[in-house]
């Protein structure tokens, strides 16, 4: 098997025991690589729930969906500052097409084109 994905969709970073249930699962698993995915649109609560995700199983980067709908790119730079991490792909719709490779200085340049 060469990739295997494991969905925490509903898990919420405040619940203390489902945050320790997935520690458990990833130091049991030891993934080759772990990746955060929240929605770009989330704000400061994206920021939180990958801060704590990261804690609980150490990420490797993170994925943005909903980009397309945040243009101030707010929760890519804090998400990335707050883990240490980068982050890696960014979603802007519904497609296979529509996931693209993060690029940062793409990210500056429009928050410097919109000033």
């Amino acid at each position: 098997v060469d990739v295997v994905l494991g969905d925490t969709a509903g898990r919420l970073h405040t619940s203390d025991d489902l945050m320790a249930q997935l520690e458990k699962i990833d130091r049991v698993v030891d993934p080759d690589m772990t990746l955060f995915v929240d929605e770009a649109v989330a704000g400061q609560d994206a920021v939180n729930r990958a801060k704590e995700f990261d804690e609980a199983a150490a990420i490797d980067g993170a994925i943005l969906t909903k980009a397309d709908a945040d243009s101030s790119g707010g929760a890519a730079i804090s998400v990335a500052y707050v883990t240490g991490k980068p982050i890696l792909f960014l979603g802007t719709g519904q497609g296979y097409d529509d996931l693209t490779r993060f690029d940062p200085e793409e990210l500056v340049e429009s928050l410097l084109d919109e000033g």
